[in-house]
């Protein structure tokens, strides 16, 4: 049904604050509309904002947690080897962590239906606002076709082969007008060239302005970080590093751009005023989705299921540097009440036909004759053994015939099993547990995309260089940091191995890790606890993209 739009100020204002916005894109403006009444292009821009974050139906069957940012960023993360989903849910995103997709889950659907509305939203401001009317004007212009970049971006990285496997392969449909008629499917490479050229046409209108508010707006410096992202997926690397050197940076430090080592912990919370944020989904206190939040899966804090923890190989990677900000900021365990009493805990297989892990739980005493921890199984004691490997402690227990790698921790709580290592980046938001602005992109990224073209370009000192500049303001220091001497001792072959581990521990939970291994062609280890296979996935087993939507396959 078509809707009648008055733009007055106080609807401005109400589109703005409102968090379900009624406003559908398949009511574009006319030209003569949109000349007539130029605040008709804000306020449809602020519309494409909000679809990142309302709520909707889908069909008519569901609309509570039906937002594309919950499932995008569960769609992204949940199938990487960062986090443990720690039991069987009803909601898809269970078979987002275990690779069970299939054409007809909410999720796979929702994100396509509602990334080509924002999509259609864009193409009516890009193709009623003249150029060059206005720099405000201009302005608008750019922050469409940045929308409409980002969503391409995020639907050819779902649903297609990443771009290094070929510019050939099936890609997605591609919009770039308010037509629909025509639904063909564009190649990989036909949707990154045109993303390309959307950031750069982005980039061209916005030069002369300015943000319009808080990092919930994009801005000339968005456009150019997710331009630096694009580049380096394309395998443009030299072209990374000259835009991120020469334009972005253009004389300034890196350590300039970045939030304070001192306000790091709160950075998530606050995203929308930091300086390191290029461009979040912002959300108000009007706005928290309590239960069917991002960090409802992440964390219980009076509120939330507290489902998804951090991974073990991931909290293993945290503890080389236990004082790492990022791991003592943003993984939380919990703890149990007596302090004194030290675990155990290590992946066993389930009992049943599904080949996952839950975790063998035990507590440990301290022997202070052999300074070794030990439990006892029957009339034997079982001690924990340490061996280093590449320059860090692993420890490690014989028991049954059988070596396994544990963690050494602190008695904590679990969940079936599952030490509960909560995640808060995406709570605390106006001190709620459940609210964020989830950050899409921002600086720490940008120098990581740098880090990785220069290594790919044999530049291994400016790309651990780089490497160290985000572990600095991890708080790290000294023998923490990284040279082309010290790299192969702790077990890297490479400076992009190293880049690629810091990417993990930098951007954890931001849903960047699966497409990071996947199009450099490396495999993901999922054996660890949890209810995923316990496997291997190989870079190009066809199930790392999603399937299209039988909705859109359907009607060819």
């Amino acid at each position: 049904m078509k809707k009648i739009i008055l733009y007055t100020a106080s609807l401005l204002l109400l589109v703005t604050t409102s968090c379900n916005l009624d406003y559908f894109p398949s009511d574009a403006l006319t030209p003569e509309q949109l000349s007539k009444d130029p605040g008709g292009a804000i306020y449809i821009t602020d519309g494409n904002y909000s679809m990142f974050k309302d709520e909707y139906e889908y069909k008519g069957l569901y609309a509570s947690g039906n937002t594309y940012i919950r499932h995008y960023m569960q769609m992204t993360e949940y199938p990487s080897d960062n986090v443990t989903l720690s039991g069987r849910t009803t909601d898809p995103l269970y078979e987002a962590a275990v690779y069970r997709t299939n054409s007809t889950l909410k999720n796979v659907s929702t994100v396509w239906w509602l990334g080509y509305k924002i999509i259609l939203g864009a193409n009516s401001v890009i193709e009623n606002v003249q150029d060059g009317a206005s720099v405000e004007s201009d302005h608008i212009k750019g922050e469409n076709y940045f929308l409409r970049a980002i969503t391409h971006l995020h639907l050819v990285t779902l649903y297609a082969k990443p771009y290094s496997y070929g510019r050939d392969n099936q890609g997605i449909i591609l919009r770039t007008s308010t037509n629909t008629i025509e639904s063909s499917f564009s190649t990989v490479g036909e949707v990154y060239d045109q993303i390309v050229e959307d950031l750069q046409n982005a980039i061209a209108l916005m030069s002369k302005g300015t943000r319009r508010g808080n990092a919930g707006y994009v801005s000339k410096e968005a456009a150019q970080g997710l331009l630096s992202r694009v580049y380096l997926y394309m395998e443009k690397n030299q072209e990374v590093v000259d835009l991120v050197t020469n334009e972005m940076l253009n004389g300034a430090s890196p350590e300039s751009k970045l939030e304070p080592t001192a306000t790091y912990p709160s950075y998530f919370a606050n995203a929308l005023s930091s300086k390191e944020t290029l461009w979040a989904i912002a959300h108000t206190s009007l706005e928290t989705k309590g239960q069917s939040s991002i960090a409802s899966m992440y964390i219980n804090d009076g509120m939330g299921w507290g489902e998804v923890l951090s991974s073990d190989p991931l909290n293993n990677l945290y503890d080389r540097y236990p004082q790492d900000v990022r791991y003592t900021s943003y993984v939380i365990p919990k703890f149990d009440s007596n302090e004194s009493v030290m675990m155990i805990s290590w992946p066993v297989e389930s009992s049943g036909g599904d080949d996952f892990r839950s975790n063998e739980l035990r507590d440990v005493e301290y022997n202070a004759i052999s300074k070794k921890y030990f439990f006892k199984e029957g009339s034997q004691d079982i001690s924990v053994e340490t061996e280093i490997v590449n320059g860090y402690p692993l420890h490690f227990i014989i028991w049954n015939g059988s070596k396994y790698h544990v963690r050494l921790t602190r008695k904590m709580q679990n969940r079936n099993s599952f030490p509960l290592y909560y995640i808060s980046k995406f709570s605390y938001q106006d001190g709620d547990p459940m609210l964020s602005s989830p950050v899409m992109l921002r600086w720490g990224e940008v120098l990581l995309n740098r880090a990785e073209a220069y290594a790919k370009l044999g530049k291994e000192t400016e790309a651990l260089a780089d490497v160290n500049v985000i572990r600095q303001r991890a708080g790290l220091s000294g023998d923490a940091l990284f040279t082309t001497h010290n790299i192969k001792e702790r077990g890297y072959g490479s400076a992009l191995d190293v880049v690629l581990d810091e990417r993990r521990l930098e951007l954890a939970f931001e849903g960047h890790r699966m497409f990071d291994l996947y199009r450099n062609k490396k495999d993901m280890d999922r054996r660890f606890a949890g209810v995923q296979p316990w496997e291997i996935v190989k870079y190009d087993d066809s199930k790392i993209q999603y399937p299209i939507p039988f909705d859109e396959t359907s009607v060819k």
